[in-house]
C-alpha cells in the first residue's frame, strides 16, 4: 500500500511539474505575442479617449467600460474562433490577411498625416448615416457603437499578429494564449484610457482640495494633459505606420521578396555597431524607421485608391 502511495505521489509530482511548465510556456508565449502587438495597442489607446469627449464627467468611465466590454466580446466571441479556424484549416491565409491589415494600418496612419498637412473631407461621409442628435443617451449609444466598430478592426489585427507569432502546438494552447492576450491587452488599453480621461478631473480635485505641492501637482496635471493627448495621438499615428510597414516587410520576405527586409536589417546592424552601449536601442530605432518609411510609402499610395475607388464602392454597397 505504501509503495503504491509513493508511486501515486511521484505521478502527481510529475504531472504538477508538467502543468507548471505548460503554464510557464503559455505565459511566455502570451507575453511575447502581446509585445508584438504593442504598436496596435498604442494606437488603440490613442484613439479611444476621443469617444468620451463632450460627455459629463460621471459618464466617462461607464462609457469606457462599455467600450472595453465590447472589445472583449469582439476578441473572444468573434475573432478568436475565426483566428483558430484559419490556423487549423487555412494557415496559408494568415499572412495575406496580416498584410491586408498592414495596408490598413499604413493607410490610416498616412491619411492622418495627410489630413494634418492638407485638410480635406476624406472621412466626411463616413458617419453620414448617423444623424446628429442632442439626446445624450442616444449620442452615447452612437459613440459606443462607433468605438466598438473601430476596436473590431484593431482587435482583428492584434489577434492576427498574436496567432502569427505563436509556435506550432495544440489548438487548446493557442486558444488559451490568445484569450490571455485578448483580455490582458484589453485591460491594459482601457485601464490606460480610463486613467487618461479622468486625469484632468483628478488634477482639478487636487488643485481645489490639496495644499502646497499637492495642489501645484494638480494644476500641473490639468495643464499637461492636453499636450499629453496630442503627443499620444502623434505616437499612435507613428505606431500605426511603423507596425503596418513592418507587417508588410515581413510578409513580403515570407514570399521570397526579402530585399527590403535585408536592407533594413543590415542598416540596423551597422548603426548598432557604431555605439555598443546603446546599440540595441539604435538598431531597434533604425528597424522601426525603415518599417515606417515602407508604411508611409504604401499608405500614401493607397490614399487615392481608397478615396476614388474603394470608398465610393463601399458607399454604393451601403446605399444598396
Amino acid at each position: 500500500m505504501s509503495i503504491g502511495l509513493i508511486a501515486l505521489l511521484d505521478d502527481v509530482a510529475a504531472l504538477s511539474k508538467v502543468a507548471a511548465a505548460s503554464l510557464d510556456d503559455v505565459g511566455a508565449q502570451a507575453a511575447k505575442a502581446g509585445a508584438k502587438a504593442a504598436g496596435v495597442v498604442i494606437d488603440d489607446a490613442a484613439v479611444t479617449p476621443r469617444y468620451v469627449v463632450g460627455f459629463s464627467a460621471d459618464r466617462e468611465l461607464p462609457i469606457v467600460w462599455r467600450i472595453a466590454k465590447g472589445s472583449v466580446r469582439n476578441k473572444l466571441l468573434f475573432l478568436l474562433p475565426i483566428a483558430l479556424a484559419l490556423g487549423a484549416f487555412a494557415p496559408w491565409a494568415i499572412t495575406p490577411l496580416l498584410m491586408l491589415g498592414g495596408c490598413y494600418l499604413s493607410f490610416e496612419g498616412a491619411e492622418k498625416i495627410y489630413e494634418k498637412l492638407v485638410p480635406h473631407a476624406e472621412h466626411a461621409d463616413e458617419d453620414a448615416s448617423v444623424p446628429p442628435t442632442t439626446d445624450a443617451a442616444l449620442l452615447e449609444e452612437q459613440r459606443v457603437a462607433s468605438a466598438v466598430k473601430t476596436d473590431f478592426i484593431l482587435s482583428a489585427e492584434i489577434m492576427a499578429i498574436t496567432l502569427a507569432g505563436l509556435p506550432d502546438g495544440s489548438i487548446w494552447t493557442k486558444a488559451v494564449v490568445m484569450a490571455i492576450v485578448a483580455v490582458g491587452i484589453t485591460a491594459v488599453v482601457y485601464g490606460a484610457v480610463a486613467l487618461i480621461v479622468k486625469a484632468d478631473d483628478v488634477g482639478v480635485a487636487l488643485a481645489r482640495r490639496g495644499e502646497g505641492a499637492l495642489a501645484a501637482f494638480g494644476r500641473g496635471l490639468v495643464r499637461v494633459m492636453p499636450h499629453f493627448l496630442r503627443v499620444l495621438a502623434v505616437v499612435g499615428t507613428a505606431a500605426m505606420v511603423w507596425v503596418g510597414g513592418g507587417i508588410l516587410v515581413h510578409g513580403l520576405a515570407g514570399y521570397g521578396l526579402d530585399g527590403v527586409e535585408h536592407v533594413i536589417h543590415e542598416s540596423s546592424l551597422t548603426v548598432a555597431n557604431l555605439a555598443p552601449g546603446i546599440g540595441g536601442l539604435l538598431g531597434w530605432f533604425v528597424t522601426a524607421l525603415g518599417s515606417g518609411l515602407v508604411g508611409l510609402i504604401v499608405g500614401f499610395a493607397l490614399i487615392p485608391i481608397v478615396g476614388r475607388v474603394i470608398a465610393p464602392a463601399w458607399k454604393a454597397v451601403r446605399k444598396g
